[in-house]
């Protein structure tokens, strides 16, 4: 499930929660109805995709050992980090890049600047959780959150919510798929982009909403979409567009406030 953050927020997460939300009664983009890869290729994606680990195996007992280890973050920073990292659809999902990139990107889409850029991560959104939700529906992993209905979430959820599927990690898989495009879009920032999107998984963990068998094989899935996605003539073409949208919203020097209180949260130590 690719959710809206919902929630509770302490004084300690104020500034960064508020800040990597900021324009959060903007409407969310609208999801292009194609992404840059054919229904062939998205279904070949999911069909690589193995079966998540058997009831009561060895790795689903670790799997779910190392969620039970992540209630010692509930309601810390890192907890509160994880709130802000539920809303993955552009263009807000798009902010959590922000300080790795030295940008404000809220401020540049709030102001229409960055259309290329939205539909850009649009269509790669499109892909990677259409590839995601195919392999979902024919699994029935239950989440962390459904096995235990003691967890917190640090989100909202409706029982249907509660009940959807675990694996793979639709919020994963595209959070890994925007960090390999802003890689391609400006490599000297391709390992701080890339790590955001790895944290961007590790929520999912720390939210209770995925075992770390489903964000490790949303992230292959992202990997696999931008890869074929970044080779194309299409993606080409977008990310010329982009990067000219990205060089001036830099020349703003306009950065995100919450980047100090991020790099804290980030800097907890996991369970």
């Amino acid at each position: 499930m690719i959710a809206r953050a919902g929630r509770r927020i302490s004084a300690a997460g104020v500034v960064f929660v508020l800040a990597a939300c900021a324009g959060a009664q903007r409407p969310i983009a609208t999801i292009p109805a194609d992404g840059y890869l054919s229904a062939g290729a998205l279904a070949g994606l999911a069909a690589a995709i193995p079966a998540p680990p058997a009831a009561g195996s060895p790795q689903d007992q670790a799997d779910k050992a190392a969620s039970a280890r992540y209630v010692a973050l509930e309601d810390g920073d890192r907890w509160l980090l994880a709130t802000s990292h539920a809303e993955v659809r552009p263009p807000l999902g798009l902010q959590h890049f922000d300080c790795a990139l030295g940008v404000r990107l809220g401020s540049a889409q709030a102001a229409g600047r960055t259309p290329a850029l939205d539909r850009m991560m649009g269509r790669l959104f499109h892909d990677a959780a259409s590839v995601a939700e195919q392999v979902k529906a024919r699994q029935a992993r239950p989440r962390p959150v459904a096995d235990d209905p003691a967890r917190r979430a640090c989100q909202t959820l409706d029982a249907a919510a509660r009940r959807s599927g675990s694996y793979p990690s639709g919020t994963a898989a595209v959070a890994t798929a925007y960090g390999e495009a802003f890689a391609a879009l400006e490599p000297d920032r391709a390992e701080a982009v890339r790590r955001i999107g790895r944290q961007i998984g590790v929520s999912r963990l720390v939210c209770a909403m995925h075992y770390p068998s489903d964000v490790a094989a949303g992230e292959a899935i992202g990997r696999q979409v931008a890869a074929q996605a970044v080779a194309g003539p299409a993606f080409q073409a977008d990310m010329a567009a982009a990067r000219v949208e990205l060089a001036a919203a830099r020349a703003t020097g306009l950065t995100n406030p919450g980047c100090a209180a991020e790099r804290a949260a980030l800097a907890a130590v996991l369970p």
